[in-house]
């Protein structure tokens, strides 16, 4: 992104994702960051809530100048991957590989992104919004149920 500009839109080519960590738990009701310990309760407000799991993925882009790697987040990654993360990790943990097949699945994929500089400066540009510019495009999950034979559900 050039100069002050806080976000900017641009065509790219989804090359690559990370998909060892994918996502995150947080609190239910405040949405405040848990640890990966399935026992931990929320400290912040301090109810009982259930933990969800939001997306938070790496992933290289290539615009027509340059290469560069942006953190895709729950709201933008919803829209490749067509399930929340909470589907697309319980899925996962009953099909093994899920990870590696979705990078495959979404490597090539034309896209228009809008990007975002990270409040605090020093880290990766953040992905607020993506459209898949295929005319054809399927969401992930989509393709994983047919490559699995999974009928219903995530």
């Amino acid at each position: 992104m050039e100069g002050d500009k806080t976000t900017t839109t641009m065509m790219c080519t989804l090359l690559a994702m990370d998909l060892t960590t994918f996502s995150y738990r947080v609190c239910s009701l405040c949405e405040r960051t848990l640890p990966e310990d399935p026992t931990s309760l929320c400290s912040f407000c301090n109810f009982n809530a259930r933990s969800k799991r939001l997306f938070r993925i790496l992933m290289s882009l290539a615009s027509d100048t340059k290469v560069f790697t942006v953190i895709c987040f729950d709201r933008a990654a919803k829209v490749l991957f067509g399930c929340s993360a909470d589907e697309f990790f319980d899925f996962a943990k009953l099909h093994p590989f899920t990870a590696d097949t979705t990078s495959r699945i979404l490597e090539g994929e034309m896209v228009k992104v809008t990007l975002s500089k990270p409040k605090n400066g020093n880290a990766h540009l953040r992905m607020s919004q993506v459209f898949p510019l295929r005319t054809g495009f399927r969401p992930a999950i989509e393709t994983l149920k047919e490559f699995y034979g999974v009928r219903s559900g995530c």
